[in-house]
């Protein structure tokens, strides 16, 4: 019997790579010390997020995005790294993150990590080095410069944190360039060995497997090396989207120490490192209260910048119909092949059911402003415990931690507000966050009401709310990357239509606390699909929305 011949077995092809999936995907922020402690710290870490996987994949989320864990010495809570290739030891290992990754695959969820690297931490090797003197290798990896004649800065740029944003350093004899607290030097992205540096250490976290990037402050990296001062805005002309009202930062036009015209460069050639890994992305975060919509359309728009980017438009702008009908026809204007990331809540700012709803009217409000992130063109990102429908958190000044709250105290807060545990059982000690005696920030007593399992056990809760819209979203492709066009409605309401191929939704909001009569436009008979949290259809051409009430009906 002849012996049949050994072929070699065929390659298995492997699955199609959906490199479109962040437009118009819905992301997750978890802060990683709030989420779920492990250990028994208090402290959130990476094995408690990744017990947790599970109920953020059944919210129907596509990704997840993790606030920084890497190496820091925590004075600005992670964003302060002195080590981008490590987790702290309070998060766990690099084989803890290996492990939540796997999980988080297996689930289909997938990761963005957070990238701080516009400044490190003054422990970071790196600017340990640089400060020993002005002719070691990296004497030119931070931004320093000789004082005045008279021994003051350089000119007269501030830090966000308060204060002039140049230290004095005694051993260099020169001022160093910080952007944000003093122990976060600014790196020097005119020197090319530091750009290939940090994108060598983004490698690093894409070869582990990382899908995503969230730049924090991604028009800082450059400043002008004129060092030229930054010019006078009068108070009645102040923007406090990008620093609170107490804060001088704000009587600044920030032309020369951020939003530099050289940051294109760098992020075509972060572009091209990010697209040699099939269906990765990145989402910039834009900081700019005067030109932010000229930024985020010059990051975003063409295929060789960053893929989205997000504003404070939302986030610290107003609540109301004329306000983002403003802001949606403007992105449209500034950036129309470009792609917005939205966001009401994060890290950084109050809670936008405390920021923007009245006390009787935030359960109606927080189901509204769950439907309208969710219909509005872009991708949307929702904050740990959003879906709760949870408020701010009100923190003694003796429990503070944000460094930025303890500096404008009272008038500004801070950030620890939007910051506390995540609350997952009503009854448990701190919400079974944590079974230490206390957690880093206290849990609010009027948190646990709102707790998980309270929620998942009423059908009509705000939690079940958000998963019935979230999987009504991914049923309809015009929610998720169809087209925008804002359609004229009265006073206090918001109108668009979302279109993608043959199907067009439109989307109607009543933003108001008075009840409105909204006459649908000529040709206009929309019918009703029964979008979660939609009032009834129209009836004789116009349609009825209660208090903060909302309609989504398909066109034929």
């Amino acid at each position: 019997m002849a012996t049949p011949l050994m072929t070699e077995p065929k390659p298995v092809a492997e699955p199609a790579v959906d490199k479109d999936w962040w437009r118009g995907a819905v992301i997750y922020q978890i802060y990683p010390r709030s989420f779920q402690d492990h250990n028994g710290d208090g402290i959130g870490d990476l094995v408690g997020i990744a017990e947790r996987l599970d109920y953020v994949a059944d919210l129907g989320v596509d990704a997840v995005w993790l606030s920084p864990f890497f190496t820091s010495p925590m004075k600005d809570f992670g964003y302060d790294v002195s080590n981008y290739r490590d987790v702290d030891p309070i998060f766990g290992t690099l084989t803890d993150f290996d492990r939540l990754l796997e999980k988080a695959h297996a689930l289909g969820l997938r990761v963005i990590i957070d990238q701080v690297i516009s400044h490190s931490s003054d422990k970071h090797p790196w600017f340990q080095e640089s400060r020993l003197n002005r002719t070691n290798p990296k004497a030119d990896w931070y931004v320093w410069a000789d004082p005045r004649p008279d021994g003051t800065p350089p000119n007269n740029w501030l830090s966000i944190f308060g204060g002039s944003a140049w230290m004095w350093d005694g051993r260099r004899m020169q001022y160093y360039l910080h952007n944000f607290l003093a122990s976060q030097p600014d790196l020097n992205f005119h020197n090319r060995a530091v750009q290939d540096a940090l994108l060598d250490e983004m490698r690093f976290w894409l070869e582990r497997g990382v899908d995503g990037f969230r730049l924090d402050t991604v028009n800082f990296y450059f400043h002008s090396t004129g060092l030229e001062n930054n010019p006078v805005v009068r108070p009645e002309d102040f923007n406090t989207a990008t620093a609170p009202a107490v804060n001088p930062y704000n009587f600044q036009e920030h032309l020369y120490d951020k939003s530099r015209p050289e940051n294109l460069a760098f992020l075509e050639r972060l572009r091209a490192m990010i697209d040699e890994y099939p269906g990765k992305t990145t989402v910039g975060e834009i900081g700019d209260s005067q030109h932010q919509l000229e930024v985020m359309a010059q990051y975003t728009s063409g295929t060789d910048r960053l893929h989205m980017a997000y504003t404070f438009d939302y986030l610290g702008g107003v609540f109301s119909a004329e306000h983002f009908r403003q802001s949606i026809a403007a992105t449209e204007r500034a950036a129309p092949d470009g792609w917005v990331c939205l966001a009401f809540s994060n890290h950084d700012v109050v809670r936008h059911v405390s920021r923007w709803a009245t006390r009787d009217q935030q359960e109606a409000f927080t189901r509204l402003a769950a439907m309208l992130l969710l219909s509005m063109r872009g991708t949307a990102c929702l904050y740990q415990g959003e879906e709760l429908g949870l408020t701010e958190a009100e923190i003694a000044f003796e429990e503070l931690a944000d460094p930025y709250g303890i500096e404008f105290w009272p008038e500004f807060k801070g950030r620890d507000g939007c910051r506390t545990p995540m609350v997952w059982q009503s009854s448990a000690h701190l919400g079974a966050f944590t079974t230490a005696p206390r957690a880093w920030l206290p849990v609010p007593a009027d948190h646990l009401a709102k707790a998980v399992d309270m929620q998942e056990a009423e059908p009509g809760s705000v939690l079940n709310f958000y998963r019935q819209f979230l999987a009504f979203r991914r049923q309809h492709k015009a929610l998720g990357k169809g087209s925008i066009e804002l359609v004229d409605t009265p006073a206090g309401v918001l109108g668009f239509i979302r279109r993608s191929g043959e199907e067009a939704l439109l989307c109607v909001f009543n933003m108001s606390e008075d009840e409105v009569t909204v006459p649908l436009p000529a040709g206009l008979s929309p019918r009703d699909i029964a979008a979660p949290g939609s009032v009834p259809g129209p009836a004789g051409g116009s349609l009825s929305l209660r208090p903060f009430g909302a309609y989504i009906g398909q066109l034929p």
